[in-house]
């Protein structure tokens, strides 16, 4: 665990004969993380006391995609193309089941507000799920299905993002044989716009001050690029990384994203000012194109 404020470091865990595949802070500025193995574990974390507090089978492949939907509920996508909701409150090591892919679950993401949650797959699709929504009893058993089926991209749907500011708005990003971000409609189920981002799309992070979203990249530039909503015109491209750029992760204040790429290296870009010289101040950063300055580099 990293600490911005005094730098210091502090080692939470070490696994032998498995991979670390998720990780995933509860939300309200809790000491509580979830991590997730590639022997199918989820467990969860007190980071204040570096104990683990609890273990939440059920999967039996990869856990590879962890998120909170706002509350004490955490939402895990497996390998074994399920999807478990763990309740921290609950006894039992389970509290639902949701199966709506073929492949791997390679994306998952709550809405704010916790009723939809997005789900994308290896087998192409994208999931979204309405907590609302009743289950359908049939002879085999009681089985949630979601609320909608996408299946416009062509490759495997890591990255999702929803909208802040703009309820029902959810974005989705394709792989290498794919490249497209895609806006759909909540209301509607509907695809509302599309564009082509000419390379792999690893993870996507709207902006919580203005109508903007950064998108990271893999195969075959690696780069973070800035994108203005609704006319998805490019603000800024943002390179350093010389792999994949896996994942991204914002600040609370919404001011700094870090990326995480395959170079093994983190990168810390200070994206977006304050509101009273959000403009001016973030310009001048996204034109050098430069991580933001201190420890830009991590290995």
């Amino acid at each position: 665990m990293w600490n911005a404020t005094t730098g210091s470091i502090t080692q939470l865990m070490q696994i032998v004969g498995t991979t670390i595949s998720s990780i995933a802070w509860a939300p309200g500025g809790t000491n509580v993380m979830a991590i997730g193995t590639s022997d199918h574990q989820v467990q969860i974390w007190d980071t204040a006391k570096c104990r683990l507090i609890r273990c939440m089978p059920g999967h039996c492949a990869r856990v590879g995609v962890l998120s909170w939907n706002g509350g004490s509920l955490l939402s895990s996508g497996s390998r074994d193309a399920s999807i478990i909701h763990h309740d921290m409150r609950a006894p039992q090591r389970s509290v639902g089941r949701l199966e709506g892919h073929t492949h791997e679950v390679c994306g998952l993401k709550w809405a704010p507000g916790g009723v939809q949650l997005a789900s994308g797959g290896n087998d192409n699709l994208l999931n979204v799920w309405d907590e609302r929504r009743q289950p359908v009893v049939t002879a085999a058993g009681t089985r949630h299905q979601p609320l909608y089926t996408m299946r416009h991209h062509k490759a495997a749907v890591k990255a999702l993002a929803w909208c802040p500011w703009q309820k029902h708005v959810l974005a989705s990003g394709g792989g290498s044989a794919d490249r497209m971000i895609r806006f759909w409609s909540m209301k509607t189920g509907g695809c509302t716009m599309g564009v082509d981002s000419h390379s792999q799309v690893c993870s996507l992070i709207w902006s919580v001050r203005q109508h903007e979203l950064v998108s990271s990249h893999g195969f075959s530039h690696n780069q973070l690029i800035v994108w203005k909503y609704p006319s998805m015109t490019k603000t800024a491209e943002l390179t350093g990384h010389t792999h994949r750029v896996l994942h991204m992760a914002a600040s609370p204040d919404g001011t700094t994203v870090v990326s995480a790429g395959a170079d093994e290296t983190l990168r810390f870009w200070k994206l977006f000012g304050s509101d009273s010289a959000h403009g001016r101040h973030r310009d001048s950063l996204l034109t050098t194109g430069s991580a933001w300055t201190g420890s830009c580099v991590v290995r």
